[in-house]
């Protein structure tokens, strides 16, 4: 079994900050990407930031320049840094780690999802 924990979320007011952390724990091998994703209320599911175990990383457009996604290989942990929050980052933001079981097979793996509300 593998499980993601997430922590980090919270009430911020517009131009603050948050870093939002995700640890994967169980028979883990090896975890390829690892991510995160955000749900606001009424719409789909969408990628905020990725990164490989190679340590490259992938944006959406909307958090360029304000978001930093950084991990920790030994603590198999992916780190959020959100800067210069606005309003339209409010959502539910999911970690997702791409995983390579002990057992031999590979399987994406989502978080339980942390609230970030952005507001004044």
């Amino acid at each position: 079994q593998v499980q993601l924990v997430e922590s980090g979320g919270g009430l911020v007011q517009p131009g603050g900050s948050l870093r939002l952390s995700c640890t994967a724990s169980g028979s883990i091998f090896s975890i390829d990407d690892m991510g995160w994703y955000r749900q606001a209320p009424g719409k789909q599911r969408d990628l905020v930031a990725v990164i490989t175990s190679g340590g490259n990383t992938h944006y959406a457009d909307s958090v360029k320049g304000r978001f930093t996604l950084s991990r920790d290989n030994a603590k198999n942990t992916v780190y959020l840094q959100m800067n210069s929050l606005k309003p339209e980052d409010t959502g539910v933001y999911y970690c997702n780690a791409l995983i390579r079981e002990i057992r031999g097979t590979t399987h994406p793996y989502w978080g339980q999802g942390t609230q970030v509300t952005v507001s004044s």
